[in-house]
């Protein structure tokens, strides 16, 4: 007997099915895919919720008074002319 039986022999019927069917069926390339997929959609996702919260808290921030008075020179000089 080769060695792999005389190592599945003295296993149980049930334990000996588990390894014969995790040995014989890989996941299918659909599945795989789909896998790989969910997983792209969660990263994304959660990707894109940090990026809302960044957003609300940049507009949520006062405006620096520096810049502020930068702005409040450009409205006294009034448009500019070419």
């Amino acid at each position: 007997m080769s060695d792999d039986k005389e190592h599945k022999r003295g296993r149980s019927s049930r334990e000996r099915g588990a390894d014969d069917m995790i040995e014989q069926r890989p996941l299918p390339e659909s599945r795989r895919a789909s896998a790989a997929l969910d997983e792209a959609r969660l990263r994304q996702q959660a990707i894109g919720v940090r990026l809302r919260q960044m957003f609300d808290e940049v507009v949520g921030e006062d405006v620096p008074d520096e810049f502020l008075e930068i702005l409040r020179r450009a409205d006294e000089r009034g448009p500019e002319k070419s």
